[in-house]
């Protein structure tokens, strides 16, 4: 009996095929809610490691606990302002990475 091979995919094809291509409406909001996730997670493990709750770190940062909560479950758009403050408050650097037309930009 004859095997069939069976075909494997990348990420980046899985992601083109069932998401859309890069430059797509569908593929940036999707890359968009990836991005606003990880940074979510990225706040809620900071603010978990210096023994914060949500209230205790929007008092350092100057907002609402439930702010702290939404920027945590990504249900929220964060401005640049905020995120910066979070992060200070927690006494943790940030990074930003930029592509500007195949020239890379590193904000520190």
């Amino acid at each position: 009996m004859a095997t069939k091979a069976i075909k494997s995919y990348s990420l980046s094809e899985m992601k083109d095929k069932y998401i859309g291509q890069v430059g797509s409406t569908e593929r940036d909001e999707y890359e968009y809610e990836l991005r606003m996730d990880v940074l979510g997670r990225m706040i809620k493990t900071a603010r978990q490691e210096r023994n914060l709750t949500q209230e205790q770190l929007g008092q350092l940062v100057g907002v609402q606990k439930s702010q702290i909560s939404k920027l945590e479950s990504s249900t929220n758009s964060a401005t640049i302002d905020t995120i910066l403050k979070v992060f200070k408050a927690l006494k943790a650097d940030i990074h930003f990475n930029v592509t500007l037309e195949n020239q890379y930009v590193k904000l520190a």
